[in-house]
């Protein structure tokens, strides 16, 4: 994997260490939790932002 520029969440805190960070790369973006940085997700900028839209609206939230 190339040398990518990690950008933290801004609801990151420095208190919690487990932080989502994104980055741009060829061919689309790459998702991490900084607690597993070796774990990478690949997606495209339209899925993210049809991921994104679907936790706003509430579409995802489960009663358990």
């Amino acid at each position: 994997m190339p040398d990518l520029k990690w950008h933290k969440s801004s609801f990151s805190t420095d208190v919690h260490q487990n932080c989502v960070e994104l980055a741009a790369a060829p061919g689309g973006i790459r998702i991490r939790e900084s607690d597993e940085p070796d774990a990478v997700v690949r997606t495209t900028p339209a899925a993210l932002g049809v991921f994104i839209r679907a936790v706003k609206a509430g579409r995802l939230d489960r009663t358990l």
